[in-house]
């Protein structure tokens, strides 16, 4: 019998009074199914500090969800706040420790939209704050709904593992974020970027398996996501073996 390889999926937490009085985690259906749909078998990591060491034993890839909300610029280095500031400093802090950990393993490792940002500033990025205030003539990053559809084309970096992936230069992707990462340090490539200049993908070479997205790519919009979640699963049941 052939064993999944299992992913590990962070959670979002709203403290909202649509689904329940007290916060409650949230994480949108097709995060699990693109992983099941691959080959892996996707769990949900609740914000636990104290456990992220258990978990990391237990994964043997790790997916960073993205949400609505922000890094605090302290968190790079930074004191002037661009734009409204809507922060979930736990979900954070356990990302951030969980994403030095899966570093320090090698473990395979995609994140995505607030996930990817999370990835750079734990190398020591800075972020876009805003976009639309920061740069001038930038698209609308936050399309409306629904967010199944393209709303803007990247640019990939020849040579990357993300460019292998799609395999073109370009592909029309979804978008839907108001920050992005910047000044990146030297051992984070940037593998894709939009008309307007934005970082739209990361990756680091000197990890087996580590991929940034700003988009969504567990919408399969097109067929060069599918080969991502494959490659993924891939490089995670070898991290299995």
């Amino acid at each position: 019998m052939t064993i999944k390889p299992v992913i590990g999926i962070t959670l979002d937490i709203e403290n909202n009074a649509t689904y329940a009085n007290e916060p409650w985690y949230a994480l949108r259906e097709n995060y699990c199914s693109s992983v099941s749909q691959s080959g892996g078998l996707p769990i949900c990591l609740p914000h636990e500090i104290s456990d992220v060491d258990d978990y990391l034993d237990i994964v043997d890839g790790l997916i960073i969800s993205g949400g609505m909300y922000d890094i605090h610029p302290a968190l790079y280095n930074e004191t002037k706040i661009e734009g409204e500031l809507v922060t979930k400093d736990s979900r954070t802090q356990f990302e951030l420790a969980l994403v030095r950990g899966a570093l320090e393993r090698d473990i395979p490792l995609i994140g995505i939209c607030g996930g990817m940002q999370i990835l750079a500033v734990t190398k020591g990025a800075k972020l876009i704050q805003d976009i639309a205030s920061e740069i001038s003539g930038s698209h609308n990053h936050m399309q409306p709904l629904p967010h199944d559809e393209p709303a803007h084309y990247v640019n990939f970096t020849p040579g990357t593992k993300i460019y292998h992936f799609f395999g073109k230069e370009k592909a029309r992707v979804n978008s839907v974020h108001h920050q992005s990462v910047k000044d990146l340090p030297a051992e984070i490539m940037v593998s894709a970027i939009s008309e307007d200049q934005v970082i739209e993908a990361i990756e680091i070479p000197s990890q087996r398996f580590c991929l940034g997205f700003q988009w969504h790519p567990e919408y399969h919009i097109n067929s060069g996501e599918k080969n991502v979640y494959r490659a993924f699963i891939d490089a995670a049941r070898k991290t299995r073996k």
